[in-house]
């Protein structure tokens, strides 16, 4: 058994082929691979390709063992691993998630520099989802912690919270962020966004992910981040998100939807020792 592990700005995922894989994966087995200690260690696994209608699909695993939507570092990591292990050979394909189609294109030969359409946005409650009535969740006060904050709710295929602020920090994204995932606002949990608007074309964020905790860098969340921002009017379509790990380019068109473009590394392969497989085997 093997793991390929591979990193988007450091956020960094595990592709569990099962091609290569018989064991299948349960929520306990996730959390033990994942785990920085007793396991490999990553941000989440990639389980695929399996196929549908001759196009690659991935499903897409939390540390703690939930299913994700779509990840957009994780879209341009398992996209660079198909076309690494020969799956596909084409500079644009689709690639099927839990969260809906997306368009990836490879912008250079080896294939660590990609673009890719999300989908559109959605502000609508039912559709992020966001309790309470059906309403679009942008620049609405919620109370998280004990003090009010207005907040963007928006969903590009996964939900996220975005809160604008004139100043961020990690130790802000790590203390508030539990109490966002968790907010009785939010039936299926959600991810958040500290935002921080530079100028009308750069954006920094602070993200704390949905079942992974803080995280150096997020596609999904630099989507959703600058498309907020942009429906509040403080940025234009063109952004570049600045994260800890780094940078990434997003464009927004004018029917919402979204393009990611960034980078992704390759570190290399893990294969389970007897003893690591017996103890996943046991749970």
């Amino acid at each position: 058994m093997e793991v390929h592990k591979y990193h988007a700005l450091g956020n960094d995922y595990l592709v569990y082929d099962p091609k290569f894989n018989p064991m299948e994966l349960n929520e306990e087995r996730i959390k033990l691979i994942c785990d920085r200690n007793f396991g490999v260690g990553s941000d989440g696994i990639l389980y695929g390709p399996e196929f549908r209608d001759g196009k690659p699909v991935v499903r897409i695993f939390n540390p703690d063992g939930g299913e994700a939507e779509k990840s957009g570092s994780g879209v341009r990591i398992f996209s660079k691993y198909l076309k690494d292990a020969g799956y596909v050979t084409e500079q644009k394909f689709t690639l099927i998630t839990l969260g809906g189609e997306v368009l990836v294109e490879f912008l250079n030969e080896s294939g660590d520099y990609l673009k890719v359409l999300m989908g559109k946005t959605t502000y609508r409650s039912v559709e992020i989802p966001v309790a309470g009535p059906d309403r679009m969740v942008i620049d609405e006060p919620m109370e998280f912690n004990g003090n009010t904050y207005k907040v963007t709710c928006v969903s590009i295929g996964n939900p996220h919270c975005v809160i604008p602020m004139e100043e961020i920090s990690k130790e802000l994204a790590c203390e508030l962020g539990p109490h966002v995932e968790h907010s009785k606002n939010f039936p299926n949990r959600i991810n958040m966004q500290l935002l921080e608007v530079l100028d009308r074309s750069n954006i920094r964020i602070e993200i704390y992910e949905r079942g992974a905790g803080y995280t150096l860098a997020s596609g999904t969340s630099s989507c959703a981040s600058a498309s907020a921002a942009y429906k509040l009017g403080l940025v234009d379509r063109n952004v570049t998100v600045h994260m800890p790990g780094g940078q990434l380019k997003i464009e927004i068109l004018p029917d919402e939807s979204v393009f990611m473009t960034g980078h992704v590394h390759r570190v290399g392969v893990t294969r389970f020792s007897e003893e690591f497989t017996e103890d996943l085997a046991g749970l």
